[in-house]
């Protein structure tokens, strides 16, 4: 399957569910002086995650370019390193300014990865913050995923920002499972 097959999948998947699509951002932010690069999907929607209420749609799906050279998100000296980094890439989101929840979230992730793409259980891994015990359990007794396959993470790995203010918290990953012991937990 195509990088642009899995684009369109993605928007598609969540266009059905009720997501505006949205255009990439620039890649340098236009009205947010906190950050030289956009370094992450929801860099465009930060002022929504403030305030919902001026959001012009409740949920969204993005394939947003991003480029990570400086700053908490600084990929550089992991470019080569791991097989997961680089400084510039597309993140595909979809987003939710109060319409739906964690579970709804977790849900609708693994429908899209498991259903629509056909991807294997046994190849896929999933991270939750170390301190998330929620978004573990919805993993473990919703999704039913084998508690060996959810791997919990430090917030340098599962707790995202956007730089020195803004909106942030914890996440949940969902990898392919590579099963090279370089990279084994």
């Amino acid at each position: 399957m195509s990088a642009s097959e899995i684009r369109k999948r993605f928007t598609d998947y969540f266009a059905r569910n009720g997501h505006a699509r949205v255009a990439s951002a620039n890649i340098v932010p236009k009205s947010d002086p906190s950050l030289l690069f956009t370094n992450a999907g929801m860099v465009p929607f930060k002022q929504y995650f403030m305030d919902p209420r001026t959001a012009p749609y409740k949920l969204a799906t993005t394939v947003q370019k991003c480029v990570r050279a400086g700053g908490k998100h600084n990929d550089l000296d992991q470019v080569g390193y791991t097989p997961r980094h680089h400084t510039f890439f597309e993140m595909l989101g979809n987003f939710s300014f109060g319409a739906y929840d964690k579970r709804a979230t977790i849900r609708m992730a693994w429908k899209f990865v498991r259903e629509e793409l056909q991807m294997p259980e046994d190849m896929l891994r999933v991270t939750v913050l170390e301190s998330d015990h929620e978004s573990y359990d919805i993993w473990k007794n919703d999704i039913k995923l084998d508690p060996s396959r959810i791997v919990r993470c430090g917030p340098e790995d599962n707790f995202w920002s956007m730089g020195s203010e803004g909106p942030c918290g914890p996440c949940s990953e969902i990898f392919w499972d590579t099963k090279d012991p370089r990279y084994a937990v």
